[in-house]
């Protein structure tokens, strides 16, 4: 059940309604989780602005969704997995690339090296080691790209808790948490 209403776009004007109009033009909708956060214009401005600067980003949409199925899987929070498993096929991820990144797992050595980086930022919220940044970085990522890294995780803690603390209703096809009950 929605601890927060969801916010009628029509009801907003200015910078607020021009927010929910970029979304509604990136999504073809307005997801819940947007009307939700979008309760707060400085709240809906901080987590849109942060996905577009995000997707302008060196490291890929593909990465990008596989870290948040993690991230959101960690988190419990089926709203993100369910989003991000729609949006990671879309970006070129299969359906066992989402699963197995859901797990934390990678055929692929590189992003396999993020997605332990990414769930160790979770997982010690954030109380990592040089050895840790090192070690993403012999991986073969940059400076740049473990700094988006870091950034990708902090943005699916922010919609993980929007959607968990408000009760947001999915509006995406449902997908799996590994450890539901």
């Amino acid at each position: 059940m929605q601890h927060l209403p969801l916010k009628n776009p029509d009801e907003t004007s200015g910078e607020h309604k021009a927010l929910f109009d970029q979304i509604h033009g990136a999504f073809g909708t307005i997801p819940n989780m947007f009307k939700t956060i979008g309760n707060s214009s400085a709240a809906l401005e901080s987590m849109w602005t942060s996905f577009g600067a995000l997707g302008k980003g060196k490291l890929g949409a593909k990465l990008g969704e596989q870290i948040a199925v993690m991230v959101a899987d960690i988190n419990g929070c089926g709203y993100c997995l369910s989003a991000h498993t729609v949006l990671g096929q879309k970006a070129g991820a299969s359906e066992q690339e989402i699963t197995d990144a859901q797990a934390g797992r990678s055929s692929d050595l590189k992003v396999q090296a993020a997605l332990d980086f990414a769930g160790k930022l979770v997982n010690e919220r954030g109380q990592i080691s040089k050895a840790d940044v090192d070690l993403v970085r012999s991986a073969g990522f940059s400076d740049e790209e473990i700094a988006e890294i870091l950034a990708h995780v902090a943005l699916n803690i922010f919609t993980n808790y929007t959607n968990e603390a408000f009760g947001v209703e999915n509006d995406f096809p449902k997908a799996r948490l590994r450890n539901a009950a």
